[in-house]
């Protein structure tokens, strides 16, 4: 089997896309004004793509190993439930949200870009890690995107497990 069509064989099964923040959803640096107040940019491309995994009915959560008040406000403004933030450790939330959504591993993916997300993306069925992710973490993953981090990397891996699964038939399969 080829491997693109290894990776659209675990896409199809995927029905809930865990995200790392810090690195993921953002560019990874830390910006702050001069009242200390953190700021972060985040990619309209990867909000309008977690709307449309909402759409098709797949569940979409954060596990952040930083607490930032500006991630919880994109995750509601996103209507993304399951956020944990300050997570040292992120197979506790993994193993809760695995739990409550009554999801296997191969029905989970995850996109993370540095060593603290490596105990996740060794137990989920697709493990992506995003063009600007550290060596290491590459070695461990199923897919690299070809964007980076903040650079619409989400919205990609969205793309393809949407392509993937025939959700929208805007969406071809290459």
């Amino acid at each position: 089997m080829k491997v693109k069509d290894a990776l659209k064989a675990k896409a199809r099964q995927i029905r809930y896309l865990l995200l790392d923040v810090d690195g993921v959803l953002t560019n990874g640096l830390l910006t702050f004004d001069e009242a200390g107040r953190e700021i972060k940019s985040f990619s309209i491309y990867d909000g309008l793509g977690i709307n449309l995994l909402h759409q098709a009915g797949i569940g979409v959560g954060i596990i952040s190993g930083r607490n930032s008040p500006v991630v919880a406000r994109r995750a509601a403004e996103l209507q993304i439930v399951d956020v944990f933030q300050g997570c040292s450790d992120k197979l506790g939330p993994y193993s809760e949200i695995k739990s409550k959504r009554a999801l296997i591993d191969d029905s989970v993916a995850f996109i993370g870009d540095d060593l603290i997300d490596l105990p996740v993306l060794d137990k989920v069925g697709l493990a992506v890690a995003v063009a600007n992710a550290v060596d290491t973490v590459k070695a461990h993953v199923d897919w690299i995107t070809e964007r980076k981090g903040g650079d619409g990397a989400v919205r990609e891996v969205i793309d393809f497990i949407l392509k993937s699964q025939k959700h929208d038939e805007k969406y071809e399969v290459v």
